[in-house]
């Protein structure tokens, strides 16, 4: 029977969140508020099998992502089969899964890395205590916000949604998000997650103000056993060391329990790798590209 693809929905999260904490390798792709949030932007859809879910974009083409379930306890060579012709295309399938679907005998695939989709694992420790002089820059730049500014830092909570989407229009504007298509989807994206907060318990957050005026807020998860996920990071650029305190003190101001901090994907930008390279990740997680060959 052929796959039968809807919108991606909130009437389906708690399900989707059971198979994803079944899977053996979860990405910040495969976050449900990624999901949501970034849906319209991609035309993302999924469908439902007891032990599976797919997935799949529709825009700018067709193109399926990893499907969230047990891996290790699928027959790939007869699940893949009988719904997928020769040549359908897997996009930012990680690594995991890229292994196990080439150890199946009857399976045959073409893969290469998608670089520009590796996720950046860094050591929540790295990021809090920016110890050493690999990090003296960015503690240098922390030191100069917090001794310039009579900042504070609160929470994020519904009550502060209305000034962050105020921050996020302004900052728009500094950076011309209409002018660049990525910006501007990820403008969308970010209204739709905070406007959305209420139906996503999940989320947390945090916010830097300086006097009654919001500078930077993080918007993030805890995500996928002992990781952090930092989904939307933005600051006001008039501020030296926004972004090295937000950073630094949303990690810092948070009690629940993480080893790790994923801040996801440089996309092929020389400029967003550099920036996260800088703050020395400590792993990846490497995603494929992978075609089901003839």
């Amino acid at each position: 029977m052929p796959l039968s693809f809807n919108p991606i929905n909130l009437d389906k999260k708690s399900s989707y969140q059971k198979l994803t904490a079944q899977c053996p390798q979860v990405s910040s792709d495969y976050s449900f508020i990624n999901l949501w949030g970034w849906g319209p932007e991609y035309g993302l859809e999924w469908a439902w099998e007891d032990d599976l879910v797919w997935i799949r974009q529709t825009i700018p083409t067709t193109i399926y992502w990893a499907p969230m379930g047990a891996w290790n306890r699928i027959d790939w060579a007869n699940r893949l089969g009988p719904l997928f012709f020769d040549d359908t295309q897997f996009g930012r399938v990680p690594d995991k899964l890229e292994q196990i679907w080439q150890n199946v005998g009857d399976l045959a695939i073409e893969s290469s890395e998608a670089r520009g989709q590796w996720d950046y694992l860094y050591d929540q420790k790295d990021l809090i205590n920016l110890s050493g002089n690999r990090f003296h820059k960015k503690k240098n730049l922390l030191r100069q916000f917090t001794r310039k500014y009579d900042f504070h830092y609160v929470d994020m909570t519904p009550d502060t949604i209305a000034a962050a989407l105020a921050m996020q229009t302004a900052w728009c504007t500094w950076r011309d998000c209409e002018a660049h298509a990525a910006l501007d989807a990820e403008n969308r994206s970010i209204a739709r997650v905070l406007n959305g907060w209420k139906n996503l318990p999940e989320i947390i957050g945090g916010s830097l103000w300086v006097k009654d005026k919001m500078v930077a807020y993080t918007v993030a998860e805890h995500f996928a056993g002992d990781t952090m996920l930092i989904h939307f990071e933005k600051g006001n650029p008039d501020y030296k060391g926004v972004y090295q305190a937000i950073n630094q003190l949303f990690l810092s101001n948070l009690n629940s329990d993480f080893k790790l901090v994923n801040r996801e994907q440089d996309l092929d930008d020389p400029g967003l790798r550099k920036a996260k390279l800088s703050y020395h990740p400590v792993d990846f997680i490497r995603k494929f590209n992978v075609i089901l060959a003839g």
